[in-house]
């Protein structure tokens, strides 16, 4: 068994060797060969620190099972990650201190004296690999650096995180299936506890520089910033920024997310953008507030669907899913629950959720279709386009005009320009991005503006427009 998985690793490595990479463009992803690469992520953040090997295991595949394809997990965790030892009783760091890791002779898991902290972090990267997926790691979560909220202690500064982060560069280096991600939840320039402005950039672009000095300027990594921020905002002119990212967050459901898109888009140079962390699934709304109720609620499915769709078609390149008691893998049992509202789910249930099957519909259905000409185009939309959470519809295409896709957040008639689309005639779809199922509608051969009516059952749906000439597969099918 163990030369299987060491065989599986292996072959991985053949296949895609080194990381994922900016696409031509500068707008999109794309692997080493040049194939269209959706960021399809999910918020492990404390795998490493509160599963065990055969629990991390099984979650991991579940979610290659519905099709995720990158895994977002923190080496220091967030909660208490650094005086707080893992499910073995081990902790990352010797006296807290960034420059010393906590590594014993061996890595055998039945010799407890051996199997240390770290050598469950391999473990988990190296079964992601086997399963084809990516660990968008996070050296820290930005408590340990930021003078904000959260468990600390804060124990960074630029020297040792160049050193941290080299001794972690070198450790993973050669792992295919290794991206890098910075920041950790916080903003780099702030108002601090003590009123006073800081400034942590110097420190992660000390990680930055660590990383790069030993994998080379084509590594892989970008920054994952607090709620209500873009990390455009704080690092989009460092040359090592190889993507922007977001976060929508959990406040609100009204969060016009489509705007935060186009405005990454705009600015110069021009790189990709992702909402690396939009609503939860079953996340209290706004539970920080002390007003909660359950009349306030909880994000649903739709909820997800209704933000990561519009971000999507706006023209982010992937987008990252969560459950709120998947991120903490809620287990009361062992730890506080966090936030849960007045549900307790816990992580095995959790990572079987409504939302996080439907995910993989949205992955397959934007490669079903030319994907690296694919432009925001609201000018497709000649009826009311909506302009809230509530009724905003959004539109893409691809830019030669040989296909569009319509995302509807209610079972509405909307009106679409067909000059648009390429063809003299045009197949019509309607994409169910609840089963990830298409039914044909027929085809027409008008050029004029069109009033379509989605199915009746269902609230949202994705209309889809093909040129017929361009005989594409039914949406969302890939192979």
């Amino acid at each position: 068994m163990r030369f299987i998985s060491s065989l599986l690793v292996f072959l991985f490595s053949l296949i895609s060797f080194a990381q994922i990479r900016v696409s031509d463009n500068h707008r999109y992803l794309a692997t080493k060969d040049g194939q269209p690469f959706f960021w399809l992520g999910d918020t492990d953040w404390e795998i490493f620190h509160r599963l065990t090997r055969e629990e991390a295991e099984e979650f991991l595949e579940i979610r290659r099972q519905q099709g995720f394809n990158v895994i977002q997990a923190v080496a220091l965790a967030e909660f208490e990650g650094i005086r707080q030892p893992n499910r073995y009783g081990d902790f990352p760091l010797v006296n807290a201190d960034p420059t010393k890791l906590a590594i014993t002779p061996g890595s055998s898991p039945t010799n407890a004296d051996e199997y240390d902290y770290w050598d469950n972090v391999d473990f988990v990267i190296n079964k992601a690999a086997e399963k084809g997926l990516y660990i968008g790691l996070l050296p820290t979560w930005g408590d340990k650096v930021a003078d904000l909220w959260g468990d600390g202690p804060r124990i960074f500064n630029p020297e040792n995180a160049k050193a941290y982060a080299t001794t972690l560069a070198k450790r993973y280096g050669k792992q295919w299936n290794v991206v890098w991600i910075l920041g950790g939840d916080r903003p780099a320039v702030y108002q601090g506890n003590d009123k006073a402005i800081h400034d942590d950039r110097p420190v992660w672009e000390a990680m930055a520089q660590g990383i790069q000095e030993v994998l080379g300027k084509d590594v892989f990594i970008t920054y994952h910033p607090s709620g209500g921020n873009s990390s455009s905002k704080f690092v989009h002119l460092r040359d090592w920024l190889d993507m922007n990212a977001f976060q929508s967050g959990h406040g609100a459901r009204e969060t016009d997310v489509w705007n935060w898109v186009t405005h990454d888009l705009s600015l110069e140079p021009l790189k990709p953008t992702l909402d690396m962390e939009p609503c939860y699934e079953d996340h209290p709304v706004n539970p920080w507030d002390g007003k909660w109720t359950r009349q306030r609620g909880y994000f649903t499915a739709y909820d997800v669907r209704a933000r990561i769709y519009r971000g999507v078609f706006a023209g982010t390149c992937g987008v990252t899913y969560g459950h709120h008691q998947i991120w903490q893998f809620l287990n009361k049992d062992l730890y506080a629950p966090i936030n849960p509202g007045d549900t307790i789910i816990g992580w095995q249930k959790a990572a079987k959720a409504e939302g996080a099957y439907q995910m993989q519909y949205l992955k397959n259905l934007m490669l079903s279709r030319p994907y690296f000409t694919r432009i925001p185009d609201q000018s497709l939309i000649t009826s009311d386009k909506g302009s809230t959470y509530v009724d905003l519809v959004q539109a893409t295409r691809d830019e030669q005009g040989t296909y569009a896709l319509i995302y509807l957040p209610q079972s509405k008639p909307v009106t679409i320009d067909l000059s648009k689309i390429t063809g003299k005639s045009k197949n019509i779809w309607w994409f169910d991005p609840r089963t990830g199922k298409a039914t044909k509608s027929g085809s027409i051969k008008d050029t004029a503006s069109q009033t379509f009516t989605p199915p009746p059952n269902g609230t949202d749906w994705i209309l889809v427009i093909d040129d017929s000439s361009k005989k594409f597969k039914a949406p969302g099918l890939i192979n």
